[in-house]
């Protein structure tokens, strides 16, 4: 049990800084923190769940992957969220809100709607098989998602004009 709760430490601590150097960077390059958190942040805590699903789905279980990948994101919405949330508007002497401060977060939450439904109908439509041609249309739609999201970012922002 100890090191199961020394990585969770080792984690967070790691998480804390990361978080902290991509807003650094970000500030310093003068990129608005929704950008970094979209691509650099993303990526940075997706790696891991890509690892452990191209190595499940090299041993032929393609439904660990896809299932690791859907619980992953669902954790994190649904815990990753709100508990961070909950544990700082309990603690004392904090403000009773949380300010959301992204300026597109609806389109973005109806965006990431529509690419769920488009996925399972493009998943659909390849017979429920991973194919190169799934892979790469996902890999289109994420792009797709930022270009969006660089758009709305910088066009919503009055400091990039």
């Amino acid at each position: 049990y100890a090191s199961f709760f020394l990585s969770i430490l080792w984690i967070a601590l790691f998480s804390f800084a990361m978080v902290t150097w991509v807003e650094i960077v970000g500030n310093t390059i003068g990129i608005p923190s929704v950008i970094m958190g979209l691509t650099v942040l993303a990526a940075g805590t997706s790696v891991p769940d890509l690892f452990s699903s191209v190595i499940v789905a090299r041993m032929g279980q393609g439904d660990m992957a896809v299932s690791s990948s859907i619980g992953s994101n669902i954790f994190d919405i649904l815990v990753g969220l709100p508990l961070p949330w909950l544990v700082f508007l309990l603690w004392p002497s904090t403000p009773n809100v949380v300010l959301i401060q992204a300026q597109g977060i609806w389109q973005s939450i109806f965006i990431l709607i529509g690419m769920l439904v488009a996925i399972i109908v493009i998943v659909h439509c390849q017979g429920w098989k991973m194919t190169k041609t799934l892979g790469g249309i996902m890999f289109l739609l994420y792009f797709a998602f930022l270009v969006q999201a660089f758009v709305t970012e910088y066009y919503r922002n009055p400091c990039f004009g």
